[in-house]
């Protein structure tokens, strides 16, 4: 008996010695980049992934960023009184936007400002912009909330993203290195979107993946007094 009491302490001493079982082997699973990504202002980010998002077109119809995974997608910001998007629509962005359609790449042009600062009320101000302007967009996305634009950290009008086939944004910020609402300086111009569309093009990485943004300030609805 007393034989069997020691074999049973000893074996507890032994247990009790033992290190603690390896925890490398835990498997814990990772944040999804999407959650990662739905941050507010977390879009702003080069090299992350794009948050998606759902938001009604000028037509009435609802459209997801996910809905166009696999191609290449561009983002604008705009507001229809800003001088410098007055600038850019002369015909420099009507142009790009119709090569960059041609060439199988979705671009959503979105509007973030409040409701009666430049902001449209409904779909049939947003068609009529497109009519005037010429506009060649795929999608022009209304965002009264400003909720899409504070998700991607959107300041100003312009400001564009560049999202590569796999869902991470590979360009951020100002359209161009020439930060004035002047039509002249459109000449000679770097156009930063076009240049990533280009590396993306050419299977190359994007050499310019941030320009400072630069324009009118986009009029968050939750700003307005």
């Amino acid at each position: 008996m007393i034989r069997l009491t020691l074999i049973a302490a000893s074996a507890l001493t032994l247990a009790a010695c033992q290190p603690a079982a390896d925890k490398t082997d835990v498997k814990t699973e990772p944040t999804p980049a999407a959650a990662v990504a739905a941050a507010p202002g977390s879009g702003g980010q080069p090299g992350a992934m794009a948050p998606n998002f759902t938001l009604v077109d000028a037509q009435g119809v609802q459209r997801s960023l996910a809905d166009f995974r696999g191609k290449t997608v561009v983002l604008e910001w705009t507001n229809e009184g800003c001088p410098y998007v007055k600038k850019h629509y002369t015909g420099a962005m009507q142009a790009l936007q119709r090569q960059a359609v041609a060439d199988g790449i979705v671009w959503l042009t979105i509007i973030s400002s409040a409701p009666g600062t430049q902001g449209f009320v409904e779909g049939q101000e947003a068609r009529d912009w497109t009519s005037r302007t010429n506009g060649a967009a795929t999608h022009l996305l209304l965002d009264p909330t400003g909720q899409i634009g504070r998700l991607y950290d959107a300041k100003t009008t312009p400001d564009m993203r560049v999202i590569d086939p796999e869902g991470r944004l590979v360009f951020v910020g100002g359209i161009d290195d020439r930060p004035t609402n002047k039509v002249e300086d459109l000449e000679g111009a770097n156009n930063f979107v076009r240049a990533a569309l280009n590396d993306l093009k050419a299977g190359r990485a994007v050499r310019t993946a941030f320009a400072q943004p630069y324009g009118c300030a986009v009029k968050y609805a939750d700003e307005q007094t």
